[in-house]
């Protein structure tokens, strides 16, 4: 039996591995704006925390965008530009937005001329509605940027930099962010890409989501099976105690990565927050940490608090069972990956509960039959009811 659950934990651990593909994997898509607009695609870009939302209109060649960056500095700037004859920075057709001197926000055209030298000015592209916004850190450009009738491909670059002197913005940071932060973007089919391999926050989430799905969402699950049902069989013990703490153990210990690569994220990802997620994710950390402390005072069996350190252990292991489980959805929620894979998720978690459900049934056959031996037998001790408690008892 413990062999089909580890197998089962196999299978459900490889399909977690493919759960969320990266080019479904949007942090933008849960985004909204204060003035309700929409768009019809957006784009987590790769470098500087920054997105891009836009809808291209091919009847009149515009492209309407909305671009939002945390800048270096709260007196520091954003900017989305395109470049009509090469890849980088030099040459490119900025709408830069920063806070003038009243506290305001303004959006300017520049053209940057090289590094060290731009010169606001208008640009090769007619823009109208231009508007800026900050709040919680993050600066936002809205803009509709009239494009030429042919162009459906074009070079943009974004960046941010941390002063501005005399409504000019100051030189940016040359690491390597700042100098990665371009790339293109194919109009008609509707898609970003980067030129250099800039999908090192995507990974991150990735790797975030595996984590936590299989700590939380799996092994936790699995873990708690184990112990219910692995115990009444007199064959498994001790060793289903010992199965039991090394899958919890592992799963706490996998879940803390987890926890780890998201505050990781959060930090990278200024203005941009899933309180609930967020909260939850918190809330399990401290509970599961309580359970592995609560290993070491774990009381005998024929102690008198034992029965109290059972009703403390089962009760926080059920509510962390749930709370993971609530939170890989909610997780899946914010990482939008392909519906196939949520409803991969939620089979795994129907042939759980299917599997617990035949156990259930297996272990109080088990418990009736001990019990019916056991009546034939003079001064029997406890009825079927105070069998089960103690055959289910930690």
């Amino acid at each position: 039996m413990a062999v089909s659950i580890f197998s089962l934990l196999s299978l459900g651990f490889s399909l977690l591995l493919l759960l969320i593909p990266p080019s479904h994997s949007l942090t933008c898509s849960s985004q909204t704006f204060t003035n309700n607009k929409l768009f019809d695609h957006c784009d987590d870009l790769p470098q500087l925390s920054s997105y891009l939302h836009w809808t291209f209109d091919s009847s009149n060649s515009s492209l309407n965008i909305a671009f939002i960056a945390p800048p270096a500095k709260p007196s520091g700037w954003i900017s989305w530009a395109i470049n009509p004859t090469g890849t980088g920075m030099v040459g490119s057709q900025s709408l830069i937005a920063f806070r003038d001197a009243n506290g305001s926000m303004v959006v300017n055209t520049f053209d940057v001329v090289s590094y060290k030298s731009i010169v606001q000015s208008k640009i090769a592209f007619e823009v109208s509605d231009m508007e800026a916004e900050f709040s919680d850190g993050v600066m936002r450009i809205f803009a509709t940027v009239a494009l030429p009738e042919k162009m459906t491909t074009l070079n943009q670059v974004w960046q941010v930099g941390g002063s501005v002197t005399d409504g000019m913005p100051g030189v940016h940071e040359f690491q390597a962010p700042n100098l990665n932060s371009k790339g293109t973007l194919d109009l008609l089919k509707g898609e970003s890409t980067s030129q250099i391999g800039g999908d090192s926050k995507l990974k991150k989430k990735n790797i975030h989501g595996i984590l936590n799905a299989v700590s939380w969402g799996i092994l936790f699950p699995v873990g708690a099976m184990i112990a219910r049902y692995l115990k009444t069989f007199k064959f498994a013990d001790p060793a289903w105690f010992y199965l039991h703490v090394s899958c919890q153990f592992s799963a706490y210990v996998i879940g803390v990565a987890g926890w780890a690569t998201g505050l990781q994220l959060g930090s990278q990802s200024k203005g941009v927050e899933y309180t609930g997620h967020r909260n939850i994710g918190i809330a399990l950390f401290s509970l599961a940490t309580l359970q592995i402390f609560a290993l070491f005072l774990r009381p005998k069996k024929d102690h008198k608090y034992r029965i109290y350190w059972n009703v403390y252990h089962h009760g926080v292991g059920y509510v962390v069972l749930i709370l993971g489980i609530i939170n890989v959805f909610k997780g899946l929620e914010i990482l939008d990956p392909a519906k196939n894979w949520k409803k991969a998720y939620i089979a795994l978690l129907a042939v759980l509960a299917a599997i617990s459900v035949l156990l259930e049934v297996i272990t109080w056959i088990v418990v009736l039959k001990r019990k019916s031996d056991k009546s034939t037998k003079p001064n029997n001790g406890f009825n079927g009811a105070d069998s089960r408690q103690q055959s289910l008892s930690s």
